[in-house]
């Protein structure tokens, strides 16, 4: 059995994500080829740009760290603890990042001049492809070990301080001890062109590497924003050779690429992480309505063995008390002996035909027949169902015969099989993830006499040999399912005088077939 998927970090991406993560891409690097002949110019110095993105980024990047750190808790994985990690060291380094920029709050920065915004821009630049190929070394090793257990204790708590620790380190180098470290600005504008060069051909060398550990993995959607994410790494790198100079086009549009390559995962788990909420709602909202059919329909069959059962099995022991009776005396009477096991014998014959006729009691009920449009029904049932429908982004194709003549049926025991073929419908597209999620409802008329509707979905289909066998009562293919659905919805189309019926499809899915008669109901 497939283990349900409870997160972004085992989710595998869809076709949709892999094309908005394209997308996203694409556009970036539209900005880089526009930009790039215009990057020099000079343009306005704006002293609150860099405090107000870094903020943004402060805050949006300890969101992506919670977001992350709560994954881990719930796989108990090292990868994500160590993911989470590198977003609070990204994110507590725009703290100095902005008190040592000069202009931003004083002319000369409150920590320090000189490089120290710049080597703290570099530790960020260089500290994210790095985090990236540990989460993918790391999630590597975890793989052959996911299946069904618990990692180990990822120490969140632990991680975080020794961020801390390490971003304190990092800042401390950058501002007491810069002058250990090479310069990438001559002046508080104009770079080093030499080792900013070095350094961006490191960074882009160290993305590149993180993106192909990434490729090579088992992808899951949080994957695939990563590699978006490293994508904006790369182009900032590209722009950032030929555009170092502060406050030109180039430099404005490159920070604000790097707060958009900070943004795009926090964005994408949050839009990710209500998706896959709401499809958690759908489904917790459809398991409590079978649940509870499930415990109604076991009460009304415990009420009716006790009820048909019981007298019979109760006079069956009352005649063969009767009969041991009779055969114990001293003076046995064997007349009225066989007299009594015959009543017995007898009432345990009316009890096996009561336990035949259960199941169509229990079934059907009373059957409280009424002419009514099949069509009307079936998008009425459609519309009852369309939070599932929508929940596992499933289409539905209604191709209903505006000429079908009305039916004499029991109209809430036709409802209950139809609800019971959309509802196996969507449980068999919810279990497949590639090709088209559709179900087809089609109506015809058979003549004169009968109506036909098919349901046909593109899910996993029926097993080979099993087309009959899924309508015995008990037999299901679902982990959790009763088997008990298409076997009551069956003996419903059957005492209306019909007949219910599934073929495979050509390559995949299923074709479910109901056939009704118009006319009156047979005799019971």
């Amino acid at each position: 059995m497939q283990q349900d998927q409870l997160g972004l970090f085992d989710t595998p991406p869809g076709r949709r994500q892999i094309r908005l993560s394209l997308a996203v891409v694409a556009a970036l690097f539209a900005v880089l080829l526009i930009t790039l002949p215009v990057r020099n110019r000079p343009w306005l110095e704006i002293d609150a740009f860099i405090p107000v993105l870094d903020s943004m980024m402060l805050v949006g990047e300890l969101i992506v760290a919670a977001m992350l750190y709560a994954q881990a808790g719930v796989y108990r994985s090292r990868a994500l603890t160590f993911l989470a990690a590198s977003f609070v060291f990204q994110a507590l380094l725009v703290i100095p990042h902005a008190l040592t920029f000069p202009g931003a709050f004083t002319s000369q920065g409150m920590l320090g001049g000189g490089n120290a915004t710049a080597w703290i821009a570099v530790f960020r630049r260089l500290g994210f492809p790095i985090s990236v190929i540990g989460y993918a070394w790391l999630k590597h090793r975890e793989a052959g070990d996911r299946a069904g257990t618990l990692g180990a204790d990822p120490k969140i708590a632990f991680t975080i301080f020794a961020t801390a620790a390490l971003v304190a380190l990092c800042t401390a180098l950058s501002t007491i001890g810069q002058g250990l470290l090479p310069p990438i600005f001559v002046n508080r504008t104009e770079p080093n062109f030499l080792n900013l060069a070095l350094i961006n051909a490191l960074a882009i060398a160290l993305s590149l590497g993180a993106m192909t550990m990434l490729m090579r993995l088992r992808r899951s959607v949080l994957d695939v924003w990563l590699l978006v994410a490293l994508s904006g790494w790369v182009i900032q790198s590209l722009l950032n050779f030929g555009a170092g100079v502060r406050y030109s086009i180039g430099w404005y549009v490159l920070i604000g690429l790097m707060m958009v390559s900070s943004l795009v995962v926090m964005l994408a788990l949050i839009a990710e992480s209500n998706r896959l909420y709401a499809r958690l709602a759908l489904a917790t909202a459809a398991r409590d309505r079978e649940r509870d059919a499930r415990l109604m329909s076991m009460d009304a069959l415990t009420a009716a063995i006790a009820h048909e059962v019981g007298q019979p099995l109760t006079g069956a022991i009352a005649n063969s008390l009767a009969s041991l009776e009779w055969v114990t005396r001293d003076q046995p009477d064997a007349a009225k002996a066989r007299k009594a096991i015959s009543a017995a014998i007898d009432d345990g014959n009316r009890t096996a035909e009561v336990l035949k006729s259960i199941g169509s009691t229990f079934a059907a009920g009373p059957i409280t027949p009424s002419e009514f449009s099949l069509n009307e029904l079936v998008r009425e049932t459609a519309a009852f169902l369309d939070r599932e429908l929508a929940g596992e982004k499933v289409a539905l194709e209604l191709t209903l015969d505006e000429e079908l003549p009305g039916i004499l049926a029991d109209r809430t025991q036709i409802q209950r099989v139809l609800v019971n073929l959309f509802t196996n419908a969507i449980e068999s597209l919810s279990a497949t993830r590639r090709g088209p999620r559709r179900i087809s409802v089609r109506s015809t008329p058979l003549g004169d006499e009968e109506v036909l509707v098919e349901f046909t979905d593109t899910g996993v289909g029926i097993a080979p040999g099993d087309e009959t066998r899924i309508f015995d009562a008990f037999f299901t293919t679902k982990a959790a399912g009763t088997g008990l659905g298409l076997s009551l919805s069956r003996r419903i189309v059957e005492e209306h005088g019909g007949q219910l019926w599934a073929s495979p499809g050509a390559k995949h899915g299923a074709t479910f077939h109901l056939r009704l008669p118009r006319g009156a109901l047979p005799a019971l």
